[in-house]
């Protein structure tokens, strides 16, 4: 791994986003701030890439990662989106919501043996543009060694990061809570995590109970 480039995102360039949006393409691998807490990604297409990110965060292979757009265009083109989808999206993207949802053609190979895509696009100004500029989505999981805390402090990324991945993107101190994740893949919606978007406001939304992990509504 060659040295790493550090960068502010608010003093960053256009130049410099576009620049490192044509790297996470090729493969680079960048440490970025989300809305919720700090995450790690590349380009969704690349293979060898995504075989590092989970070599440096000591993740099992059977843990999937999240793919993240930023617009719902790009969300479109990966996945299919039900009417229930359709309807969290609009309300909740972008946003602390991740939607798993099955594939459309041009995103089967980014299952990677699982039933579905975890979907999100983010709050995060800066990650936003990033995702805007890429040719692809970006496949992306937490900033942390596996089993570790989330990390939402710029020193905790550098300590951690620093010398491992080929950018980081310091956004300041982030928020410790984590998006939260409805499966879509079935016939009934399924919440597999209570995060950044309440069960209330969601069921709300879909106009319909939720079943939790395991088939037990709640």
């Amino acid at each position: 791994m060659s040295r790493t480039r550090i960068f502010k995102t608010s003093e960053m360039t256009a130049g410099q986003l576009q620049q490192a949006a044509r790297a996470l393409d090729e493969g680079a691998v960048a440490v970025v701030p989300t809305d919720t807490v700090y995450g790690i990604g590349t380009g969704a297409f690349c293979e060898e890439a995504i075989r590092e990110i989970y070599r440096i965060k000591e993740r099992p292979a059977s843990s999937p990662l999240q793919i993240l757009t930023g617009t719902l265009e790009q969300a479109r083109r990966v996945a299919q989106f039900s009417p229930g989808a359709e309807k969290l999206a609009a309300a909740y993207w972008p946003g602390a919501l991740t939607a798993i949802l099955p594939p459309a053609a041009a995103g089967n190979t980014l299952t990677r043996g699982f039933a579905g895509l975890g979907l999100r696009i983010p709050g995060n100004t800066f990650l936003v543009q990033l995702l805007e500029h890429m040719a692809h989505p970006m496949a992306c999981t937490s900033a942390n060694l596996h089993g570790q805390p989330v990390l939402t402090e710029e020193n905790a990324i550098l300590q951690t990061f620093d010398g491992k991945v080929d950018f980081i993107f310091l956004g300041g101190t982030l928020s410790p809570v984590a998006s939260s994740v409805v499966d879509l893949t079935g016939p009934s919606p399924v919440l597999l995590r209570e995060g950044g978007v309440s069960r209330m406001d969601l069921e709300r939304t879909l106009g319909e109970p939720m079943q939790e992990k395991g088939g037990e509504r709640k």
